[in-house]
């Protein structure tokens, strides 16, 4: 996006990033400078950006603002919206970074930009307004997808957390979003994203330390400051949106599979048992097979009330036990040859193990 076009961007949209970053001016000026230095700021707008807004936020709340319009749909709405008010943001903050800058440099001062007053505000403003916007659209999309998220549950925060300011890099290669973003930006997301290291590290404060650094990018090139900021606020809010699209999309893909395979099921607890040995196979688990395992246990239980804490307790499933719960069934066991199809290949293509057992299951079923 130009400056140009941030310049005629619509009032509305100016008005209500103005009102946040107004709000975020506010809650930045009630940081000490311990809370920026040792990251618990980062912990701090977690809450602020979160609390409210999750409970104001759910699918009701879609349906009535988006009525008839399908999920897809309206995540993309919702990826464009929050890009454009990113752009606008990042031009409204180097605007005025680079004046106080400025103003410092004209009546003589020799401080870092970094340690001007005015111009550190109006940074921790920027990464402030950028890690609520990204995080909100995060929520919103596993909202859109029905993905079961409790923001109580600290796995659950980290999962929304790392989704949404785009932590694990490696996802984003592998989903292919940054051809989302022009050729001759690429270098510029590149370089903001070469530092994804923060795979394990769940510490708030430690997140908040990486950010600050990250976000430090945008105003280390002088003279090109709005420009620069205006196009990574849009383009990395892009970035993150679409990673998030692919991860919570694919998520509910996977519940879909499971609610499916649960739903039309005689053998809840035997299905159990052989998805676990299909997945198991070729002793490599994906992640997709990870998350459908997770999901299948859930609706189970929910849906037919089995919780079975044999299967729980098994280390090392051997095909007998199973072969053995099978031959104690009687009736048309063939839905179980369909479930095991349907699992082997929720992560791609069957591998030779995976075909060698549901050969077998197709012959004792």
């Amino acid at each position: 996006m130009t400056e140009a076009s941030i310049d005629s961007g619509d009032d509305g949209d100016r008005a209500a990033v103005e009102r946040d970053r107004a709000e975020l001016r506010e809650f930045v000026k009630g940081l000490n400078p311990s809370d920026v230095k040792s990251g618990d700021w980062f912990s701090k707008l977690v809450a602020h950006a979160l609390n409210s807004y999750t409970n104001k936020v759910d699918w009701k709340y879609f349906q009535e603002k988006y009525e008839g319009v399908p999920a897809d749909g309206i995540v993309e709405q919702r990826i464009a919206m929050a890009a454009r008010y990113a752009a606008l943001e990042g031009g409204l903050s180097a605007g005025a970074y680079s004046a106080a800058v400025a103003a410092t440099i004209g009546s003589g001062g020799s401080a870092s930009p970094l340690t001007v007053p005015a111009a550190a505000v109006t940074l921790m403003v920027d990464l402030a307004y950028i890690t609520q916007l990204q995080l909100r659209l995060a929520y919103d999309i596993a909202v859109l997808y029905r993905i079961p998220l409790d923001l109580n549950d600290p796995d659950d925060l980290w999962k929304l957390i790392r989704v949404a300011l785009t932590i694990k890099g490696g996802e984003l290669a592998r989903e292919g979003v940054t051809k989302s973003v022009p050729f001759v930006v690429r270098p510029l997301i590149k370089q903001f994203y070469s530092k994804n290291v923060l795979t394990a590290a769940k510490a708030l404060p430690v997140v908040g330390k990486y950010l600050l650094q990250r976000n430090v990018i945008k105003v280390g090139i002088p003279l090109v400051g709005i420009p620069l900021s205006a196009v990574l606020n849009r383009y990395t809010t892009l970035v993150a949106g679409r990673h998030a699209r692919a991860v919570f999309r694919n998520e509910a893909r996977v519940i879909e599979v499971a609610e499916k395979l649960s739903t039309s099921s005689r053998y809840p607890r035997l299905m159990l048992w052989v998805a676990w040995l299909v997945i198991t196979a070729d002793k490599q688990i994906s992640d997709d097979e990870t998350l459908l395992m997770k999901h299948l246990v859930r609706v189970v239980r929910d849906e037919h009330q089995v919780v079975d804490e044999q299967l729980a307790n098994v280390v090392d499933i051997e095909s007998s036990d199973v072969w053995n719960r099978l031959n104690a069934e009687d009736g048309d066991l063939t839905e179980l040859l369909e479930a095991a199809e349907r699992v082997a290949t929720v992560d791609g293509d069957m591998t030779t193990r995976e075909k060698e057992v549901i050969a077998e299951l197709r012959r004792r079923a």
